[in-house]
């Protein structure tokens, strides 16, 4: 960093960004170099890309990756729907000395290329990453598998399976949770049984994300039931569910009409993480709130203070709301 130093002060015309990169690199009075923020990253970042700056985003990449920082979702925002700078973009980061820093350039811009669904270009990065042998897992082909199977395209999902396995990379089991979670969401529930078989084959277990799918689409097929045996099983492995796998059976047991079942079924779960009690509680009134289930409400507000559990701020403002409206209209007095 020091003869790069030396170069912006013999280079007049060096570029800004150049600049505020060594600036933050000096030592001033003995003190150690300032490491930039994340944010201050993508900031610099973003401003060189707009500008056309390459050699800057290089340099800014590679010091973040020296930093230890990982890029973020921001971090290539300037790369929008008109990709005509992408193969300048390429060929920048391909440059990049760091393995780390070059490997984690490759995967943000995957993952950028992905939100803006550019599927293409996306999987032809992709490719790329592992054809230059600058990494070679899963993980970089997980955003472009996670769009399609949001968009419900399911058989392109797969066909980027097939280019992994061309390219000798192992799918795993994230991957395979982002189709079961689809399928599941979809309904399917006889696909998901089938992606069930594949983890089982191929040795690759699961985890709270499977279990989550599992219960949402049990939840959906209207089988709370179902739902409750998965989560008994989780807790005999001993594995934490997720928050999100909690609403899916406090939604349904509301949907279905089993209010008092719903807060049988939070209340045995209470006491145990505080923000689980906040997550469940409040989800519970919510839903009820919105079923106009106002006598059930009260009983949850009453739970919920009893344990000394804050509301969150929609909740909140229904009581403000509440509070406001006449006595003869008001039906939580």
């Amino acid at each position: 960093m020091l003869s790069l130093h030396k170069f912006l002060h013999r280079t007049p015309k060096c570029s800004p960004f150049l600049r505020a990169l060594c600036t933050a690199s000096s030592s001033v009075a003995g003190k150690p170099p300032e490491t930039l923020s994340t944010s201050r990253y993508d900031h610099l970042i973003n401003s060189a890309g707009r500008s056309g700056d390459f050699d800057a985003v290089k340099r800014l990449l590679e010091k973040r990756g020296k930093d230890g920082l990982f890029n973020t979702n921001y971090t290539f925002k300037f790369v929008t729907h008109d990709i005509s700078m992408l193969e300048e973009l390429l060929a920048t980061i391909a440059r990049i000395n760091q393995r780390f820093a070059r490997k984690s350039a490759h995967d943000c811009l995957v993952a950028r290329l992905s939100k803006l669904r550019h599927m293409p270009q996306a999987l032809r990065v992709a490719e790329i990453v592992v054809r230059n042998g600058y990494g070679s897992d899963a993980l970089t082909f997980h955003p472009i598998l996670k769009e399609h199977i949001k968009r419900g395209d399911f058989e392109e999902a797969w066909r980027v399976v097939e280019v992994m396995k061309d390219l000798n990379v192992r799918p795993d089991l994230t991957a395979y949770n982002y189709f079961l979670t689809g399928h599941c969401c979809a309904g399917d529930l006889d696909t998901a049984a089938g992606i069930l078989t594949k983890l089982e084959e191929e040795k690759l277990g699961s985890d709270a994300r499977t279990y989550d799918a599992l219960v949402l689409g049990a939840c959906r097929a209207g089988r709370v039931d179902v739902a409750l045996k998965v989560l008994r099983r989780m807790d005999e492995e001993g594995m934490p569910p997720l928050y999100s796998t909690h609403a899916h059976v406090i939604g349904s047991m509301v949907r279905l009409g089993f209010h008092a079942q719903a807060l049988e079924f939070v209340k045995v779960y209470a006491g145990r993480d505080a923000n689980l009690d906040y997550e469940n509680f409040g989800t519970l009134a919510m839903k009820m709130i919105h079923r106009r289930r106002y006598e059930d409400v009260k009983v949850v507000l009453k739970e919920m203070k009893e344990r000394g559990i804050e509301m969150g701020d929609k909740l909140k403002e229904f009581c403000d709301w509440d509070a406001g409206a006449e006595d003869d209209a008001n039906p939580l007095q």
